[in-house]
Protein backbone atom coordinates (compact mmCIF):
# COMPACT_ATOMS: atom_id res chain seq x y z
CA UNK A 1 0.00 0.00 0.00
CA UNK A 2 1.47 3.60 -1.03
CA UNK A 3 2.41 5.01 2.43
CA UNK A 4 0.92 8.76 1.30
CA UNK A 5 -2.56 6.71 1.35
CA UNK A 6 -2.20 5.46 5.05
CA UNK A 7 -3.95 8.13 7.33
CA UNK A 8 -1.55 10.11 8.99
CA UNK A 9 -1.77 8.61 12.63
CA UNK A 10 -0.25 5.70 10.76
CA UNK A 11 1.75 7.00 8.68
CA UNK A 12 3.37 8.87 12.15
CA UNK A 13 3.42 5.49 13.58
CA UNK A 14 6.47 3.24 14.20
CA UNK A 15 7.11 -0.26 14.98
CA UNK A 16 8.24 0.30 18.56
CA UNK A 17 4.85 2.66 19.21
CA UNK A 18 2.83 -0.38 17.74
CA UNK A 19 4.50 -2.48 20.28
CA UNK A 20 3.92 0.29 23.16
CA UNK A 21 0.38 0.35 22.50
CA UNK A 22 -0.20 -2.93 22.23
CA UNK A 23 1.45 -3.74 25.94
CA UNK A 24 -0.48 -0.63 27.67
CA UNK A 25 -4.02 -2.23 26.33
CA UNK A 26 -3.04 -5.48 27.62
CA UNK A 27 -1.54 -4.15 31.15
CA UNK A 28 -3.37 -0.69 31.61
CA UNK A 29 -6.97 0.34 32.73
CA UNK A 30 -7.72 -3.28 33.23
CA UNK A 31 -10.42 -4.27 36.00
CA UNK A 32 -9.00 -6.37 38.63
CA UNK A 33 -10.80 -7.55 43.01
CA UNK A 34 -8.84 -8.69 45.36
CA UNK A 35 -10.61 -10.45 47.91
CA UNK A 36 -10.54 -9.35 51.94
CA UNK A 37 -7.98 -10.06 53.44
CA UNK A 38 -8.30 -13.39 55.51
CA UNK A 39 -4.53 -13.30 58.13
CA UNK A 40 -3.74 -10.36 59.99
CA UNK A 41 -1.02 -7.84 58.72
CA UNK A 42 1.55 -8.42 61.16
CA UNK A 43 2.00 -10.02 64.74
CA UNK A 44 2.71 -8.39 68.31
CA UNK A 45 4.25 -9.85 70.44
CA UNK A 46 3.43 -9.51 74.07
CA UNK A 47 7.03 -8.27 74.97
CA UNK A 48 7.14 -5.60 72.37
CA UNK A 49 3.52 -4.73 72.68
CA UNK A 50 3.39 -0.87 73.57
CA UNK A 51 1.08 2.23 74.17
CA UNK A 52 0.42 5.57 73.48
CA UNK A 53 1.56 8.41 75.75
CA UNK A 54 4.44 6.56 77.65
CA UNK A 55 6.06 8.14 79.71
CA UNK A 56 10.02 7.93 79.63
CA UNK A 57 13.51 9.04 79.91
CA UNK A 58 15.72 10.01 76.97
CA UNK A 59 18.74 7.79 77.25
CA UNK A 60 21.78 9.90 76.66
CA UNK A 61 23.28 7.32 73.97
CA UNK A 62 20.50 8.77 72.03
CA UNK A 63 20.08 12.68 73.21
CA UNK A 64 21.58 14.09 70.01
CA UNK A 65 19.03 11.93 67.78
CA UNK A 66 15.73 12.26 69.98
CA UNK A 67 16.12 15.74 69.74
CA UNK A 68 16.91 16.36 66.32
CA UNK A 69 13.77 14.66 65.31
CA UNK A 70 12.30 17.18 67.91
CA UNK A 71 13.37 19.80 66.64
CA UNK A 72 12.67 19.13 63.38
CA UNK A 73 9.65 21.52 61.92
CA UNK A 74 6.62 18.70 61.79
CA UNK A 75 8.56 15.91 61.92
CA UNK A 76 5.65 13.25 63.16
CA UNK A 77 3.13 14.76 60.18
CA UNK A 78 5.58 14.09 57.76
CA UNK A 79 7.13 10.70 59.22
CA UNK A 80 3.32 9.23 59.17
CA UNK A 81 2.63 10.35 55.96
CA UNK A 82 6.06 8.83 54.45
CA UNK A 83 4.92 5.66 56.00
CA UNK A 84 1.74 5.58 54.48
CA UNK A 85 3.10 6.51 50.94
CA UNK A 86 5.50 3.64 51.43
CA UNK A 87 2.69 1.26 51.10
CA UNK A 88 0.92 2.70 48.71
CA UNK A 89 2.87 2.65 46.30
CA UNK A 90 3.47 -1.01 46.72
CA UNK A 91 -0.13 -1.50 46.42
CA UNK A 92 -0.22 0.64 43.12
CA UNK A 93 -3.75 0.49 43.23
CA UNK A 94 -4.50 2.48 39.96
CA UNK A 95 -2.79 -0.66 37.38
CA UNK A 96 -3.27 -3.76 40.00
CA UNK A 97 -6.55 -2.51 42.01
CA UNK A 98 -4.66 -3.79 45.39
CA UNK A 99 -6.16 -2.23 48.67
CA UNK A 100 -4.31 -3.70 51.27
CA UNK A 101 -0.93 -5.68 52.46
CA UNK A 102 -2.36 -8.59 52.42
CA UNK A 103 -2.73 -8.72 48.65
CA UNK A 104 1.34 -8.07 47.78
CA UNK A 105 3.23 -10.85 46.90
CA UNK A 106 6.26 -11.89 49.23
CA UNK A 107 9.05 -10.25 46.93
CA UNK A 108 6.98 -6.85 47.46
CA UNK A 109 6.35 -7.37 51.47
CA UNK A 110 10.31 -8.01 51.43
CA UNK A 111 10.69 -4.47 49.45
CA UNK A 112 8.34 -2.54 52.14
CA UNK A 113 11.22 -2.36 54.15
CA UNK A 114 13.18 -0.42 51.21
CA UNK A 115 9.97 1.64 50.13
CA UNK A 116 10.27 3.15 53.91
CA UNK A 117 13.88 4.35 53.68
CA UNK A 118 13.79 5.70 50.66
CA UNK A 119 10.79 7.35 51.11
CA UNK A 120 11.79 8.76 54.84
CA UNK A 121 15.13 9.58 53.52
CA UNK A 122 13.25 12.02 50.68
CA UNK A 123 11.17 13.63 52.84
CA UNK A 124 13.91 14.31 55.75
CA UNK A 125 16.98 14.97 53.51
CA UNK A 126 19.17 12.89 54.82
CA UNK A 127 22.27 12.79 53.98
CA UNK A 128 24.26 9.15 53.39
CA UNK A 129 25.78 7.62 56.77
CA UNK A 130 29.70 6.86 56.56
CA UNK A 131 28.93 2.72 56.86
CA UNK A 132 25.68 2.95 57.84
CA UNK A 133 21.94 4.29 55.58
CA UNK A 134 22.23 7.83 57.27
CA UNK A 135 23.97 10.50 58.66
CA UNK A 136 21.29 11.93 61.47
CA UNK A 137 23.05 14.63 64.19
CA UNK A 138 26.59 13.86 62.90
CA UNK A 139 26.05 10.30 63.70
CA UNK A 140 25.82 7.02 61.37
CA UNK A 141 22.36 5.94 61.92
CA UNK A 142 20.63 2.94 60.55
CA UNK A 143 16.58 2.41 59.32
CA UNK A 144 14.82 -0.95 59.45
CA UNK A 145 11.43 -2.06 59.09
CA UNK A 146 9.00 -4.81 60.14
CA UNK A 147 5.29 -5.16 60.07
CA UNK A 148 6.07 -7.60 63.49
CA UNK A 149 6.70 -5.67 66.45
CA UNK A 150 10.22 -7.12 67.22
CA UNK A 151 10.94 -8.42 64.06
CA UNK A 152 13.70 -5.79 63.10
CA UNK A 153 16.66 -8.01 61.90
CA UNK A 154 20.08 -6.59 62.14
CA UNK A 155 23.00 -7.03 60.06
CA UNK A 156 27.12 -7.71 61.50
CA UNK A 157 28.04 -4.28 60.69
CA UNK A 158 25.71 -1.96 63.25
CA UNK A 159 27.63 -3.53 66.11
CA UNK A 160 30.82 -4.27 67.80
CA UNK A 161 31.69 -7.72 68.32
CA UNK A 162 35.01 -9.63 68.37
CA UNK A 163 34.24 -12.89 66.73
CA UNK A 164 32.69 -11.24 64.18
CA UNK A 165 36.64 -9.90 63.24
CA UNK A 166 36.43 -7.77 59.61
CA UNK A 167 32.42 -8.10 59.65
CA UNK A 168 32.00 -6.64 62.86
CA UNK A 169 30.56 -2.80 63.00
CA UNK A 170 32.96 -0.19 63.72
CA UNK A 171 30.93 0.77 66.98
CA UNK A 172 27.47 0.11 68.52
CA UNK A 173 25.62 2.24 66.19
CA UNK A 174 21.84 3.51 66.51
CA UNK A 175 18.74 2.52 64.82
CA UNK A 176 15.71 3.72 63.64
CA UNK A 177 13.10 0.89 64.23
CA UNK A 178 10.08 1.43 62.36
CA UNK A 179 6.69 -0.64 62.44
CA UNK A 180 3.07 0.26 60.58
CA UNK A 181 -0.47 -1.97 60.98
CA UNK A 182 -2.45 -0.97 58.59
CA UNK A 183 -5.38 -3.02 59.67
CA UNK A 184 -5.36 -1.00 63.11
CA UNK A 185 -4.42 2.41 61.49
CA UNK A 186 -1.09 2.22 64.00
CA UNK A 187 2.45 2.87 63.72
CA UNK A 188 5.52 4.06 65.80
CA UNK A 189 9.14 4.78 65.41
CA UNK A 190 11.82 4.05 68.26
CA UNK A 191 15.24 4.62 68.88
CA UNK A 192 17.77 2.22 70.19
CA UNK A 193 21.60 1.74 70.46
CA UNK A 194 22.30 -1.74 68.88
CA UNK A 195 24.91 -3.95 71.13
CA UNK A 196 25.84 -7.33 71.22
CA UNK A 197 24.14 -8.05 74.21
CA UNK A 198 20.94 -6.72 72.84
CA UNK A 199 20.25 -9.18 70.66
CA UNK A 200 19.32 -12.85 70.02
CA UNK A 201 20.49 -15.84 71.34
CA UNK A 202 19.66 -19.17 71.91
CA UNK A 203 21.00 -22.35 73.73
CA UNK A 204 21.65 -25.74 71.57
CA UNK A 205 19.08 -28.70 72.94
CA UNK A 206 21.70 -31.06 72.86
CA UNK A 207 25.00 -29.62 74.13
CA UNK A 208 23.16 -26.45 76.03
CA UNK A 209 26.01 -24.27 74.83
CA UNK A 210 24.35 -20.51 74.54
CA UNK A 211 25.50 -18.85 71.09
CA UNK A 212 24.42 -15.93 69.04
CA UNK A 213 21.23 -16.25 67.21
CA UNK A 214 21.82 -15.90 63.60
CA UNK A 215 18.84 -16.35 59.99
CA UNK A 216 20.48 -17.54 57.14
CA UNK A 217 21.69 -13.81 56.35
CA UNK A 218 23.90 -13.30 59.22
CA UNK A 219 21.16 -11.06 60.83
CA UNK A 220 19.64 -10.93 64.30
CA UNK A 221 16.76 -9.77 66.24
CA UNK A 222 16.56 -8.17 69.18
CA UNK A 223 15.95 -9.75 72.14
CA UNK A 224 12.72 -9.71 74.01
CA UNK A 225 14.34 -7.96 76.97
CA UNK A 226 15.57 -5.34 74.87
CA UNK A 227 12.11 -3.73 74.40
CA UNK A 228 12.35 -2.00 77.57
CA UNK A 229 15.82 -0.37 76.00
CA UNK A 230 13.74 1.34 72.64
CA UNK A 231 13.03 4.96 73.23
CA UNK A 232 9.63 5.37 71.31
CA UNK A 233 9.40 8.98 69.81
CA UNK A 234 6.31 11.12 69.88
CA UNK A 235 5.59 8.89 73.11
CA UNK A 236 4.97 5.11 71.54
CA UNK A 237 2.13 3.94 69.91
CA UNK A 238 0.89 6.16 67.44
CA UNK A 239 -3.00 5.61 66.63
CA UNK A 240 -3.14 7.92 63.27
CA UNK A 241 -1.85 6.01 60.78
CA UNK A 242 -3.85 8.04 57.70
CA UNK A 243 -6.79 5.43 56.94
CA UNK A 244 -7.20 3.22 54.14
CA UNK A 245 -10.34 3.92 53.41
CA UNK A 246 -11.21 0.64 51.30
CA UNK A 247 -9.60 -1.66 54.26
CA UNK A 248 -12.04 -0.42 56.85
CA UNK A 249 -14.81 0.24 55.09
CA UNK A 250 -18.50 -2.17 55.44
CA UNK A 251 -17.79 -5.21 53.35
CA UNK A 252 -20.92 -4.63 51.96
CA UNK A 253 -20.02 -1.43 50.65
CA UNK A 254 -16.64 -2.08 49.22
CA UNK A 255 -18.83 -4.94 47.23
CA UNK A 256 -21.31 -2.38 45.91
CA UNK A 257 -18.03 0.35 44.89
CA UNK A 258 -16.64 -2.76 42.67
CA UNK A 259 -19.65 -4.06 41.49
CA UNK A 260 -19.21 -2.06 37.55
CA UNK A 261 -16.51 -3.92 36.43
CA UNK A 262 -17.05 -2.12 32.81
CA UNK A 263 -16.59 1.15 33.91
CA UNK A 264 -14.49 3.27 36.19
CA UNK A 265 -16.85 6.14 36.35
CA UNK A 266 -19.51 4.07 37.61
CA UNK A 267 -16.94 2.91 40.66
CA UNK A 268 -16.08 6.21 41.73
CA UNK A 269 -19.61 7.41 41.70
CA UNK A 270 -20.17 4.60 43.61
CA UNK A 271 -17.70 5.80 46.13
CA UNK A 272 -18.57 9.30 46.49
CA UNK A 273 -22.04 7.81 47.52
CA UNK A 274 -20.54 5.03 50.19
CA UNK A 275 -18.40 7.79 51.73
CA UNK A 276 -19.89 10.84 53.02
CA UNK A 277 -18.45 13.77 55.07
CA UNK A 278 -14.29 11.57 54.48
CA UNK A 279 -11.63 13.24 53.18
CA UNK A 280 -11.08 10.33 49.93
CA UNK A 281 -7.62 11.01 48.74
CA UNK A 282 -6.31 10.99 45.10
CA UNK A 283 -5.13 7.02 45.56
CA UNK A 284 -8.40 5.75 46.84
CA UNK A 285 -9.89 7.30 43.82
CA UNK A 286 -7.09 5.73 41.55
CA UNK A 287 -7.36 2.17 43.51
CA UNK A 288 -11.15 2.49 42.31
CA UNK A 289 -11.17 3.97 38.68
CA UNK A 290 -8.00 1.62 37.63
CA UNK A 291 -7.37 4.07 35.13
CA UNK A 292 -4.96 6.44 33.78
CA UNK A 293 -7.66 9.54 33.96
CA UNK A 294 -8.75 8.25 37.16
CA UNK A 295 -8.74 12.00 39.31
CA UNK A 296 -11.23 13.28 35.68
CA UNK A 297 -13.93 10.34 36.97
CA UNK A 298 -13.86 12.43 40.40
CA UNK A 299 -14.61 15.66 39.39
CA UNK A 300 -17.22 13.73 36.34
CA UNK A 301 -18.90 12.29 40.00
CA UNK A 302 -19.83 15.76 40.82
CA UNK A 303 -22.03 15.76 37.49
CA UNK A 304 -23.47 12.55 37.85
CA UNK A 305 -24.43 12.82 41.56
CA UNK A 306 -25.74 15.90 41.46
CA UNK A 307 -29.76 15.39 41.15
CA UNK A 308 -28.93 12.82 44.03
CA UNK A 309 -27.99 15.79 46.46
CA UNK A 310 -24.15 14.84 46.73
CA UNK A 311 -22.05 17.65 46.17
CA UNK A 312 -18.24 16.15 45.86
CA UNK A 313 -15.70 19.15 47.35
CA UNK A 314 -12.21 19.38 45.91
CA UNK A 315 -9.54 22.01 46.46
CA UNK A 316 -10.30 24.37 44.04
CA UNK A 317 -12.69 27.58 43.79
CA UNK A 318 -15.24 28.03 46.54
CA UNK A 319 -14.90 24.03 47.32
CA UNK A 320 -12.93 24.81 50.09
CA UNK A 321 -15.00 27.38 51.49
CA UNK A 322 -18.14 25.43 51.31
CA UNK A 323 -16.54 22.26 53.52
CA UNK A 324 -15.36 25.29 55.79
CA UNK A 325 -18.95 26.38 56.13
CA UNK A 326 -20.48 22.88 56.83
CA UNK A 327 -18.06 21.93 59.61
CA UNK A 328 -16.32 19.09 57.00
CA UNK A 329 -12.59 18.30 56.54
CA UNK A 330 -11.19 20.71 53.91
CA UNK A 331 -10.30 18.78 51.10
CA UNK A 332 -6.38 19.69 50.17
CA UNK A 333 -5.19 19.32 46.58
CA UNK A 334 -5.60 15.63 45.65
CA UNK A 335 -8.60 14.57 47.86
CA UNK A 336 -12.14 14.96 47.59
CA UNK A 337 -15.05 14.85 50.53
CA UNK A 338 -18.47 14.25 49.21
CA UNK A 339 -21.90 15.45 51.12
CA UNK A 340 -25.24 15.24 50.93
CA UNK A 341 -27.19 18.74 50.98
CA UNK A 342 -30.96 20.38 51.30
CA UNK A 343 -31.91 23.73 50.87
CA UNK A 344 -32.91 25.07 54.53
CA UNK A 345 -34.58 28.22 56.10
CA UNK A 346 -33.11 31.36 58.08
CA UNK A 347 -34.10 29.20 61.26
CA UNK A 348 -32.64 26.04 60.82
CA UNK A 349 -29.61 26.05 63.04
CA UNK A 350 -27.29 23.90 60.99
CA UNK A 351 -23.80 25.30 59.53
CA UNK A 352 -24.81 26.50 56.09
CA UNK A 353 -23.30 27.95 52.55
CA UNK A 354 -25.70 30.60 50.22
CA UNK A 355 -26.06 30.22 46.58
CA UNK A 356 -28.26 32.76 44.97
CA UNK A 357 -29.59 33.68 48.24
CA UNK A 358 -30.77 30.31 49.19
CA UNK A 359 -29.15 28.55 52.23
CA UNK A 360 -27.83 24.98 51.91
CA UNK A 361 -26.94 22.72 54.92
CA UNK A 362 -26.05 19.45 55.53
CA UNK A 363 -28.69 17.04 55.39
CA UNK A 364 -30.02 14.41 58.05
CA UNK A 365 -30.63 11.11 56.36
CA UNK A 366 -34.34 11.24 56.90
CA UNK A 367 -34.73 14.36 54.80
CA UNK A 368 -36.06 13.70 50.86
CA UNK A 369 -33.87 13.81 47.94
CA UNK A 370 -32.98 17.58 46.38
CA UNK A 371 -30.68 18.35 43.53
CA UNK A 372 -27.41 20.07 44.56
CA UNK A 373 -27.12 23.80 43.87
CA UNK A 374 -24.43 24.04 40.70
CA UNK A 375 -21.65 26.14 43.02
CA UNK A 376 -20.26 29.44 41.81
CA UNK A 377 -16.49 29.65 41.82
CA UNK A 378 -16.61 32.03 44.48
CA UNK A 379 -19.36 32.25 47.09
CA UNK A 380 -20.26 35.89 48.23
CA UNK A 381 -21.99 35.05 51.28
CA UNK A 382 -21.00 31.76 53.44
CA UNK A 383 -21.63 31.33 57.34
CA UNK A 384 -19.76 28.80 60.04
Amino acid sequence: MNQEALPLDDQLRTPTQDSRARAIRRRRNTFRTHPAPAEPMGKTPAAWSIRSGLEQTVPQELADIVAWFENEPDARERFRWALRDSLDELLDGQRTGRWAYQHLSKTEKTYLGTAVEVNLTKEFEFANGHDLDWRVADRDVDCKFSKDLGGWEIPMEMYRCADHEGRQGKADHPALLTWINDDTSTWAAGLVKITDERLRWRTDKNTGDVGRAYNRDNKRRLADASARDVYWLWGGLQIDLPRNLLLHMDPAARDRIFSFPRSGQARVDQLFREVRDSIVSRQMVLTVAQQDDAPKRARDARLNLCDEGLLVLGHQESHPHIAKALQLPVPVKGEWIATRVVPVEATDSRPFFSVAEQRWARAHADEPVVPAPKLPQRLDVFWT
